[in-house]
């Protein structure tokens, strides 16, 4: 079986470990933390780095530093993983449903205004499958709204919207290395805080409240506790498995875009003899090569497909469902029919196995299983 996902190790982790093991540190914010900070900080453009446990733990971070109060609002696509609104949800605030673009399933920049209100606070705008959002257009709406964009990032590193890297236009950006993303550290996100005037809050919410990172710098002579804060801190250990996975980003981006344009080149061709969509790249975005999809043109295709691939020894995935029409969605106002682009996506999408270690003869053997399939 050609599994979905396999993560990929390049070989230098062990080392990195044993790094951090010599040393003793293993609690965060060591050496490690450092180096792993640096060097994502080039990754997205330049802001501040703070890694956490996750990228859900990010974007609640985003959340606190809004300081959200009961009936703000946050817009957020329909089409995106459930922390996407769970991380503002859990803060106090009321999600805002909006659809995604039949093309890119981003969040469909000409509906974003007409879902501003009176508290409406922030947009989170998420780069799905890798392909930038229409960051100028959304940028431009939140700006005379006075809204805060937080960039929903998960899979986007090494993605770029006109020659900028994905996570540098949000005031906040969240990242994720969870075990199925371009870069892996098991688990493990990162916060990129792009305006300076919220780098010293962000470190306190990272430090359980406290300003202990300033104590570590010198810049106080005791730590206390100063605000809201929780433990978003991962050890020195994950962040040795991202330095390794981080010091090797191009040759694993290669090897992504490899898979990518070599399913491309195939199915394109044969996508529009059977009904099928493919990927579109508009003008301008520069892919991180993250999800290779399939829209089928119904869910009874798309569950056949899936089907038939299993058969063929190929593991192919389907993706969200979509929010709004969700259980904990409709509580929050959701009704089935208010994204359509959304639910035909959930009926109908297929993933392909898109990882650096995929073979020739494993690639090929997926573009014969698919394109065997009637």
């Amino acid at each position: 079986m050609i599994r979905f996902n396999v993560p990929f190790l390049t070989g230098r982790e062990g080392e990195r470990l044993a790094e951090v093991l010599q040393t003793g540190h293993l609690e965060g914010d060591g050496p490690m933390t450092r180096r792993a900070s640096a060097l994502l900080a080039e990754r997205t453009g330049g802001g501040r780095a703070l890694l956490t446990t996750s990228c859900t733990h990010a974007l609640e971070m985003a959340a606190l530093l809004l300081e959200l109060a009961p009936g703000d609002e946050v817009i957020v696509p329909s089409f995106t993983f459930v922390s996407t609104a769970n991380a503002f949800v859990v803060h106090g605030a009321r999600p805002v449903f909006v659809d995604v673009r039949p093309d890119t399933l981003n969040l469909d920049e000409r509906r974003l205004a007409e879902a501003i209100g009176p508290r409406t606070r922030a947009v989170v705008p998420v780069h799905y499958a890798g392909i930038s959002c229409a960051m100028g257009e959304i940028l431009d709406i939140a700006g005379r709204h006075g809204l805060t964009v937080i960039e929903d990032n998960a899979h986007g590193l090494g993605g770029a919207y006109h020659g900028a890297p994905l996570g540098s236009f949000g005031a906040l950006a969240a990242q994720s290395f969870h075990g199925s993303k371009n870069l892996v550290a098991g688990e493990g996100g990162a916060l990129i805080v792009n305006t300076p005037a919220l780098v010293e809050r962000a470190e306190i919410l990272r430090e359980k409240g406290t300003n202990r990172s300033r104590f570590f710098r010198g810049q106080v002579d005791k730590y206390t506790w100063v605000d809201l804060g929780s433990s978003y801190l991962p050890s020195e250990l994950v962040a040795a498995v991202l330095v390794a996975q981080l010091e090797a980003f191009e040759s694993i981006q290669a090897a992504r875009e490899r898979v990518w344009r070599a399913y491309d080149a195939a199915l394109r061709p044969w996508a529009a003899t059977q009904g099928a969509k493919v990927p579109t790249v508009p003008p301008g975005c520069q892919p991180s090569w993250h999800i290779y999809h399939l829209r089928m043109p119904d869910s009874d295709t798309q569950e056949r497909l899936i089907a038939h691939l299993r058969a063929r020894g190929v593991q192919a995935c389907f993706h969200y469902q979509a929010l709004h029409a969700s259980p904990m969605g409709q509580r929050f106002g959701g009704r089935v029919g208010d994204c359509p682009v959304a639910e035909r996506a959930a009926d109908t999408i297929i993933r392909l196995p898109l990882y650096p270690n995929l073979t020739s003869e494993a690639i090929a053997q997926v573009i014969d299983a698919v394109m065997d399939f009637r």
